[in-house]
């Protein structure tokens, strides 16, 4: 069961990925545009999707991804990770990252550099 220590460490490991101060909870920023938050009250992480990404990975996780009930037509989605496991999680944080790097890191990490 994957906890706040390894979100964090997932989290950092992505090109130019940082935390920062989000209304007193952690987030993690890339180009300081966020990826994740992590609720401090409860197991759950909020990711910033591209929306069909949202969509599919709703439907193959019911009741571990789902949308957030603020803006989720952005993307914005909601993950209970102590439902899921590290290598889904990684998977997710990654997409997360991908939706909001800029297209420089995007590139060279994907290896098309």
């Amino acid at each position: 069961m994957p906890t706040r220590d390894d979100i964090r460490r997932l989290a950092l490991d992505l090109p130019e990925g940082y935390e920062a101060d989000h209304h007193g909870i952690p987030s993690f920023r890339v180009n300081k545009k966020i990826y994740c938050t992590v609720h401090l009250d409860r197991p759950r992480i909020v990711l910033k999707l591209d929306r069909e990404d949202q969509l599919n990975l709703v439907a193959a996780h019911p009741g571990i991804v789902v949308e957030a009930e603020w803006y989720p037509q952005h993307g914005w989605t909601y993950v209970w990770f102590e439902k899921t496991d590290l290598d889904t999680l990684a998977l997710l944080l990654k997409l997360a990252w991908l939706n909001v790097a800029p297209k420089r890191l995007v590139k060279l990490f994907s290896g098309e550099a």
